[in-house]
């Protein structure tokens, strides 16, 4: 059966990046694209790079348009999605790219996000442990009919650390995350400190000081596990490519852990794993090895020096960042492979 999809936000990073991937996907036919105040332009105009779908048209962005659809992907800004819950209800599938759906603590999402709140959906990270004896978000995601796509941001840091809370060898009180990312990340609206003459040539902190809005997302992840108590430094810091995060992060070894049980809390959470691979021993990851790819590579050294883990995780922030994980995380809830539609190549040089 070939499932019909409506994807909003259709002009923009995000659903533009989520087109692309459902264009090779064998099983969706994509009969719907929406946006805003681009509605009534060809898409091509503002996807060029998609070819293949030359010929759809950028329709409203409404509950009617919307509707009638076997699955809708809203790809929205913040704020924006949960207008289209209620509206959507005989909707098979809906997935959010968005934040509305994404945190459970009303509280946290009023100090970082602000108005209305919405009921939290299932989490788009299927390799995320989320129990004892490894259990992962994979299992939650079979047969789920609404879907909280991660942030990019925040799905980095919580593959990269969530195998060393989870096992008992790092200290979830004194994280600290430097983050090196792509202006991508941050939408396609023109901002001044996302054009080129401001971005090329120089790195620049924003959202310095534990106010960026993926932390509460960060410490849900990590007490889904037991880290109720987490502390977490981030930084992020835009730099001069278009796509990408690099993340290293940090945490404090418990006393006693050797190397061989650090190293094998992060073996044992991503063994057999497709999407997110540890790099051998003394290897780490850059983000040009994963651009195009739904893939996460994890790099791990013990600074024992400082007594810490450290952990470099690449990813390509519209792909396993925010689209592929929807897509893949939608081929899961509809009981099909995984992996269809996506792939593990970057694209180098």
């Amino acid at each position: 059966m070939t499932l019909s999809v409506a994807v909003s936000g259709a002009s923009g990073y995000a659903g533009g990046e989520i087109l692309r991937l459902l264009a090779a996907h064998p099983d969706v036919h994509i009969r719907t694209v929406t946006a805003h105040s681009n509605a009534g332009d060809a898409l091509i105009q503002h996807q060029p790079h998609l070819r293949s779908l030359a010929g759809l048209t950028l329709q409203p962005t409404t509950p009617e348009v919307l509707a009638g659809h076997d699955v809708v992907f809203l790809a929205l800004p913040h704020g924006q999605s949960g207008q289209y819950t209620d509206a959507l209800a005989d909707t098979p599938l809906v997935i959010d790219a968005g934040a509305d759906h994404r945190l459970t603590s009303s509280a946290a999402w009023d100090a970082f996000y602000g108005g209305a709140f919405h009921e939290p959906w299932t989490y788009g990270v299927p390799e995320l442990i989320v129990g004892a004896g490894g259990q992962k978000q994979r299992e939650r995601l079979v047969g789920a009919s609404r879907i909280a796509a991660p942030g990019c941001n925040a799905s980095t840091v919580a593959l990269s650390l969530v195998p060393g809370v989870a096992s008992g060898v790092i200290d979830a009180r004194d994280i600290v995350n430097v983050l090196a990312v792509g202006p991508s990340g941050a939408g396609k609206s023109l901002k001044t400190n996302l054009l080129a003459s401001e971005i090329l040539g120089t790195a620049n902190p924003y959202a310095v000081g534990g106010t960026h809005r993926h932390i509460p997302e960060i410490q849900q992840a990590l007490s889904v596990v037991g880290a109720a108590d987490a502390r977490i430094s981030f930084t992020p810091v835009l730099v001069p490519m278009a796509r990408g995060i690099l993340a290293t992060s940090t945490a404090p070894i418990v006393d006693g852990v050797t190397d061989a049980e650090i190293r094998s809390a992060w073996e044992s959470a991503y063994d057999g794993e497709t999407f997110v691979q540890l790099l051998p021993e003394g290897q780490f990851p850059r983000t040009a090895d994963v651009l195009g790819a739904n893939t996460a590579l994890i790099g791990l050294a013990i600074d024992r020096a400082a007594n810490r883990v450290v952990v470099v995780t690449a990813v390509d922030n519209l792909v396993k960042g925010t689209a592929g994980a929807a897509i893949q995380s939608m081929n899961i809830a509809l009981g099909l492979p995984e992996a269809t539609g996506l792939t593990v190549n970057g694209v180098a040089p």
